[in-house]
C-alpha cells in the first residue's frame, strides 16, 4: 500500500460472496437443487421453478458426480476462497474477512450471525464476481440483505457492485495470460498462430435482453486485459470472447466456448483459454475447461490447447482486490462500483444502479 491509498476504518468486516460448491458426494444434489431453485436463475413462478429445479438437477446429476469425482469428490472453491480471504485480510489492517456462499455452506444466514458477533464498525460487501449479473452478485446481495435483516445486523454498509475493468485487476489477469502465452509459444512450433479465448459463464439471451449488464461487462473486462497485454508485448494478439456452461434448453449468449474452439480448428490456430469471469478454480475450470473442452480441441486437432489459471490468491490479484476494497470504503454508505458511480451503460436496466437511484435520488 502506498501513502495515497485510503485506510480502512478499524473493525471493518469484509464479506466475500461466491457461488459455493458441494463439500462431499452427499451435498452434490442439494447444492444443485439450491442453484436451480434461485429465482434469479430460473425465472419462473415458484410452483413451476420447484419442479424445474429438480428436473434440471437430476438431468445432469451423473455428469456432475463424475466431474466432482475428478476433483476428489468435492469442490475446492471454499478452500480457495478462504486463502483469498486470509491474504486479503493480511493486506488490510483492521479488517476481518467473512465468506458467504450462495448455494452451499457457509450460507448468508450463518455468516450474518458471525459478523454481528464480531461487532464491526463498518461492513464492506465485496462480491468475488468481477462483472455484475443479477444471477450472481444480484442474487447474493439480495440473499445477504434478507439474512442481515433477520439477524438484526444494522451497521453502516458499503456495497460494491462490480470491478470488471479495474486497472490493477486487469494487469493481474494480463500477467497470468502472458505467462501462459509465453509457455505456448515456447512449446509450439515457431510461427504457430495462437488465439486467446476469454471464456465466461454464459447466460440465457432473455436475461441479457431484460437489461442484465453481464455480457457488456465481460467484454469490457476483456478489452481492459487486452490493452495491458498489447502494451506489454508491443503487438496485437488474436482474441475472442466466448461463453461456457450452458445449463438450460433456452437460447444462450454466443459464441459458446465450444463454437470458439471449432472456429479455431477451422482457422488452424492454437488457443489459450482464459477463465475471465472466475477468480477461483472450480468445476467449470478444472473439469469443463481442462478436461471436456481439451477433449474437444484434441478431436478437432488444434495445434495446441492451453489454459491460463484463475487468479486464486495470486499476489497481484490480492493487491488489486485490496485496492478496490480501500477505494470502495471511501464512498461511505450505499452502493458503489470500482469507479465510484455507475460504470455500465444506461441501457442496462437491471444494473443495480437503476434500482438504487430510484430509492436514493441524486
Amino acid at each position: 500500500m502506498n501513502d495515497t491509498e485510503p485506510v480502512l476504518p478499524a473493525r471493518t468486516a469484509i464479506v466475500l460472496f461466491n457461488l459455493g460448491g458441494p463439500d462431499g458426494a452427499d451435498s452434490i444434489k442439494p447444492f444443485r437443487v439450491n442453484l436451480f431453485s434461485d429465482p434469479a436463475i430460473i425465472r419462473a413462478p415458484i410452483f413451476i421453478r420447484f419442479w424445474l429445479a429438480r428436473l434440471i438437477a437430476a438431468s445432469a446429476q451423473s455428469k456432475a458426480e463424475e466431474g466432482y469425482a475428478m476433483m476428489g469428490g468435492k469442490s475446492p472453491l471454499l478452500e480457495l476462497t478462504q486463502r483469498q480471504a486470509d491474504a486479503l485480510e493480511a493486506s488490510l489492517p483492521g479488517s476481518k474477512c467473512f465468506i458467504a456462499m450462495r448455494y452451499w455452506h457457509p450460507f448468508a444466514g450463518e455468516v450474518a450471525q458471525a459478523v454481528k458477533a464480531w461487532a464491526p464498525e463498518r461492513i464492506l460487501l465485496l462480491p468475488l464476481y468481477p462483472q455484475f449479473s443479477t444471477t450472481t452478485t444480484g442474487s447474493s446481495l439480495a440473499d445477504w440483505h434478507d439474512a442481515a435483516a433477520k439477524t438484526g445486523l444494522v451497521v453502516p454498509t458499503t456495497t460494491l457492485c462490480c470491478w470488471y475493468d479495474d486497472p490493477a485487476f486487469a494487469a493481474a489477469i494480463a500477467g497470468l495470460v502472458m505467462r501462459t502465452l509465453a509457455t505456448a509459444r515456447a512449446e509450439l512450433p515457431a510461427g504457430t498462430p495462437i488465439r486467446l479465448l476469454f471464456s465466461a459463464h454464459g447466460l440465457p439471451e432473455s436475461i441479457i435482453k431484460a437489461g442484465d449488464p453481464y455480457q457488456e461487462e465481460v467484454e469490457a473486462c476483456t478489452e481492459a486485459v487486452m490493452d495491458v497485454i498489447t502494451r506489454a508485448l508491443g503487438e496485437r494478439v488474436d482474441y475472442q470472447v466466448c461463453f461456457q456452461s450452458r445449463a438450460t434448453p433456452q437460447q444462450w449468449i454466443e459464441p459458446s466456448t465450444e463454437q470458439a474452439i471449432e472456429k479455431a480448428a477451422h482457422d488452424g490456430t492454437a488457443v489459450v483459454v482464459i477463465p475471465i469471469a472466475f477468480v477461483s478454480e472450480h468445476i467449470e475450470t478444472l473439469v469443463e475447461l481442462d478436461v471436456e473442452y481439451r477433449e474437444v480441441a484434441e478431436k478437432l486437432h488444434l495445434p495446441g490447447y492451453y489454459r491460463a489459471p484463475a487468479p486464486n490468491d495470486d499476489p497481484a490479484f490480492i493487491a488489486a482486490l485490496a485496492g478496490i476494497a480501500r477505494r470502495a470504503i471511501v464512498h461511505g454508505d450505499g452502493l458503489c462500483s470500482h469507479r465510484g458511480g455507475r460504470s455500465c451503460t444506461v441501457r442496462n436496466s437491471d444494473c443495480p444502479w437503476a434500482r438504487y437511484r430510484a430509492l436514493v435520488p441524486a
